[in-house]
């Protein structure tokens, strides 16, 4: 099982780069997390938000290989504990199936990647720029796994 984490934007600050991976580096080689940055689409004066949304979507789409679990993060989606993370990718590695999270861009995602995504996820009600989303998947999947092998990082 493999976990890629796509994700729209680019040019993060050091601090988004350098936590995401002091996350993923305490992650076993074999399940660390492969981030796939994705460019913003490129904005006109007359380019309207659902465009700019729907091109990002079918970027995004065909980077999902086939057989995989696509995991939309949206707002509007599943709020999920840390235990049902864990649950889920106890799953995810029992079926074998690599699993692809996605975040969207400024705009969020359109409503094809929402359709096309098996379980849609909210991080909070809160809203989060999108390069703490990262940091905030990596040290959730990073707590899942500590979890699942009782590992004391996790308390409950």
């Amino acid at each position: 099982m493999k976990i890629t984490l796509l994700a729209i934007g680019h040019k993060m600050p050091d601090w988004v780069s350098d936590t995401f991976n002091l996350y993923n580096q305490r992650l076993p080689h074999k399940q660390q997390i492969h981030l796939q940055e994705l460019p913003p689409v490129k904005r006109g004066k007359t380019t309207s938000v659902a465009a700019v949304k729907a091109a990002e979507a079918d970027v995004l789409l065909k980077k999902i290989t086939s057989g995989s679990v696509l995991v939309a993060l949206d707002e509007r989606g599943k709020s999920l504990s840390t235990k049902g993370l864990s649950q889920h990718i106890g799953q995810w590695q029992q079926q074998g199936r690599d699993v692809f999270i996605v975040i969207g861009g400024a705009d969020g995602l359109d409503q094809t990647v929402l359709q096309a995504a098996q379980q849609i996820w909210s991080l909070s009600r809160l809203t989060f720029p999108h390069q703490l989303v990262r940091v905030i998947m990596a040290e959730q999947i990073y707590r899942a796994y500590s979890l699942l092998n009782n590992h004391p990082y996790h308390r409950e």
